[in-house]
């Protein structure tokens, strides 16, 4: 038990699915957090995993004597990350440190490895408890926002010579989308470790659109795809906005500019859906994909940030969305 000001917690460890009224309450939670702070504090796949009794986590719930939830923490026991969150009318009482330290000893007692935590939106209190707790910055993602309506033809770039574009087609097209998708992403953490059942766990998601999820060919074999997402008007601003979710090009087409020609693919297909404003994420360190960005127009929006207790070089190649 955490006791605080006027307040003491319980932190509790569970694996597998949470139940529905938990899950819930979870979510819940973490509408509260983004209303406050203006910025969500977990991202998609925590969400999703909420739903998912095989995924490799540990949940970790903070709840007073009255059973209320006002801290959450998801501990991804692969990569030795997590994403936490704390009610904003229970911080600064001892929750988010309490979380911090059961995050610890759960990712040294299944890795042997650090804890590494996200930081979304890189908020000045998110920076203050880094420093209280011993976090320092070991890899940034950047969100970039394109106005659509600020697009040129010289910004467009056309698809490398013998490549052509199709939609993906649910139930057919999964294991080869994830096999090129691997490739394409062999050293990031996240993304190159998506599965059959992660792809299959967003086409059942409201937004999952397969006009929307482009895949280039070269003579019948996939080289490379763009997914886009379109977020409903009050998730990211008044009105929906388009990103740019996944754009992977296997290393066998990589140099060909399939990787911008694919942007421009997913941005047309955008701005055919009549929305104003793109987004994307993608690593700091990524300079390929920042210069293809850059020369589309993109500019940065905001900033997320990975923190941990030791010196580790973030990774590369990230082109992967929220």
């Amino acid at each position: 038990m955490v006791e605080g000001a006027n307040v003491q917690v319980t932190i509790t460890a569970t694996t597998g699915r949470p139940d529905d009224a938990a899950a819930s309450q979870v979510r819940g939670l973490a509408a509260r957090a983004h209303e406050v702070d203006g910025v969500a504090p977990l991202s998609e796949q925590p969400l999703l995993r909420l739903a998912d009794a095989a995924a490799p986590v540990v949940h970790l719930t903070a709840r007073t004597p009255a059973g209320e939830l006002v801290g959450y923490a998801q501990v991804d026991t692969e990569t030795a990350s997590a994403e936490l969150v704390v009610d904003p009318a229970h911080r600064r009482r001892g929750t988010g440190r309490a979380l911090l330290d059961a995050a610890r000893t759960h990712t040294a007692t299944a890795t042997g490895t650090g804890l590494k935590v996200w930081a979304h939106g890189d908020l000045p209190a998110a920076r203050a408890f880094a420093a209280m707790t011993g976090l320092v910055v070991v890899r940034e993602l950047r969100k970039l926002r394109l106005d659509l309506a600020s697009r040129t033809d010289a910004t467009r770039r056309p698809l490398p010579a013998g490549t052509t574009l199709r939609a993906f087609v649910p139930g057919q097209d999964e294991e080869a989308w994830r096999r090129v998708n691997a490739r394409a992403f062999a050293h990031h953490p996240e993304q190159g470790r998506l599965t059959v059942a992660d792809v299959q766990a967003r086409e059942r998601e409201p937004w999952f659109d397969p006009e929307g999820f482009l895949l280039a060919e070269r003579d019948g074999v996939l080289v490379g795809s763009v997914w886009t997402k379109v977020h409903p008007a009050g998730t990211e601003a008044d009105e929906p906005v388009g990103e740019i979710y996944v754009v992977g090009v296997d290393p066998d087409a990589q140099g060909t500019g399939l990787g911008g020609a694919l942007t421009s693919a997913g941005l047309d297909h955008l701005a055919s859906r009549g929305l104003a404003t793109v987004v994307l994420y993608v690593d700091a360190d990524n300079t390929a994909a920042v210069r293809t960005y850059d020369a589309q127009g993109f500019v940065r929006a905001a900033t997320d940030v990975m923190l941990a207790s030791d010196t580790e070089g973030s990774p590369t190649g990230a082109t992967m969305g929220s």
